[in-house]
């Protein structure tokens, strides 16, 4: 995120006046069993998407599923905004999507398996009505119809 005094009066005006959203009351769910036993996801808000797939546009409140096995090289980043420097995702990809961290905590007996997919969404969203009305629960149904206990959420 740039430093509001290096950015334009309107940059600057639009960034303070950003809705945001805010949860008082959000659920806390006690895992049911030992996370050495569970099955884990990936969430990101970083506007991800398969080679394949159709690109994120601004304003956007769909989602993408990647599938677990899919190579680096086949997953873009669609994701832009003034204040994101998108060099060391390019770089490595785990900075927002770390399915080999995932992989690695597999093998290290920490969890115990990675869901047969995940999840992108584009963050940077000015309304969310689609979100919570759409997608984020068809993604929740589905994650769950996976067998995933629990996901790891990440941003751009």
């Amino acid at each position: 995120m740039p430093r509001l005094d290096r950015l334009s009066e309107l940059a600057r005006k639009t960034l303070l006046t950003h809705n945001v959203m805010v949860h008082d009351d959000s659920p806390w769910t006690p895992l049911p069993k030992p996370l050495s036993e569970c099955r884990v996801a990936l969430v990101t808000t970083g506007g991800l998407h398969l080679r394949a797939d159709k690109p994120f546009t601004n304003g956007d409140q769909t989602f993408r599923v990647i599938p677990s096995g899919t190579p680096p090289k086949d997953i873009l980043l669609s994701h832009t905004s003034i204040g994101f420097d998108r060099s060391g995702v390019i770089r490595d990809l785990n900075l927002v999507f770390p399915m080999d961290r995932l992989r690695e905590l597999v093998e290290q007996g920490e969890i115990g398996s990675v869901g047969p997919n995940h999840y992108s969404f584009l963050g940077a969203q000015r309304k969310y009505d689609g979100l919570i009305g759409e997608s984020g629960p068809e993604v929740g149904r589905r994650l769950k119809a996976e067998g995933v206990d629990a996901i790891l959420m990440t941003g751009a």
